[in-house]
């Protein structure tokens, strides 16, 4: 039998193909589309007024969907994705729980390199807390009703009033520094 190649069975590959299938070539190249995605991520930044009208926004409609029972965070984190789609109802017209809402909080933009976020400041929040982050040109909530500060009162009408409040005993009746509240509480297991 005679060969042309005489005992050589080696592919010829073009350089880029061995490039491809190097070390150094596969880390340059996945350098190249990270870099790509951290340009993108820059130039898709929201704008300050993106960021407002949009936090706003949501705002309006975890205020619109809250209720008097207590969701868990695997609720509030999907009403938060679903926030990113959908906008509040325009038929939500009660000034007043906006106005209160302006009255009591203050959101502060914050611009990163590549993405930026919303606080939210109150009295209950003195810190701050991050209410929404924008990236890739979306503005994604992370707020939850609790964090806003809607109404602000005394927690006692008169100073020497007690805090705790007996609906079966006498209205005179005063339970002290530490009042009986109907037994020991034990735990007894499952």
């Amino acid at each position: 039998m005679n060969q042309a190649d005489r005992g050589s069975y080696r592919k010829k590959e073009s350089i880029f193909t061995e490039f491809f299938h190097s070390c150094l070539g596969r880390a340059v190249i996945g350098l190249v589309i990270i870099a790509n995605m951290f340009i993108l991520a820059v130039i898709t930044c929201p704008s300050e007024e993106t960021m407002y009208n949009e936090t706003r926004d949501n705002i309006r409609q975890c205020i619109e969907a809250s209720d008097s029972l207590q969701i868990d965070g695997i609720d509030e984190t999907l009403n938060n994705i679903s926030y990113i789609f959908t906008s509040a109802d325009t038929a939500f017209h009660d000034a007043e729980i906006m106005k209160s809402f302006d009255k009591h909080n203050r959101l502060e933009y914050n611009n990163h390199t590549f993405f930026s976020t919303m606080r939210l400041y109150n009295n209950f929040r003195v810190e701050g807390i991050r209410c929404a982050i924008g990236v890739f040109g979306l503005v994604i909530p992370t707020a939850n009703f609790n964090d806003f500060l809607l109404r602000v009162g005394p927690m006692r009408k008169e100073y020497n009033t007690p805090a705790i409040n007996n609906p079966n005993a006498a209205d005179d009746e005063y339970y002290g520094e530490n009042p009986d509240l109907g037994g020991v509480f034990q735990y007894d297991g499952e």
